[in-house]
């Protein structure tokens, strides 16, 4: 017995069946995939962090001698 996966698309919701043949999974299409990385890259979805510090704040050439 096969069991089939669906998710829901993030963009529209739409059911969509996870496998090989969903090149687009988890979106239903390249529309919804294209929409949702506009987001991303317009900064419109951002990951919640612990603090306003970056990788690099606090570091300075001055600290590290050569």
């Amino acid at each position: 017995m096969s069991d089939i996966t669906t998710v829901n698309c993030p963009c529209c919701g739409k059911t969509v069946i996870w496998d090989k043949n969903s090149p687009f999974r988890p979106f239903c299409s390249k529309r919804c995939q294209l929409i949702d990385l506009g987001e991303w890259a317009a900064e419109e979805k951002r990951i919640p962090s612990q603090g306003d510090l970056s990788d690099s704040d606090g570091w300075s050439e001055s600290d590290n001698p050569q």
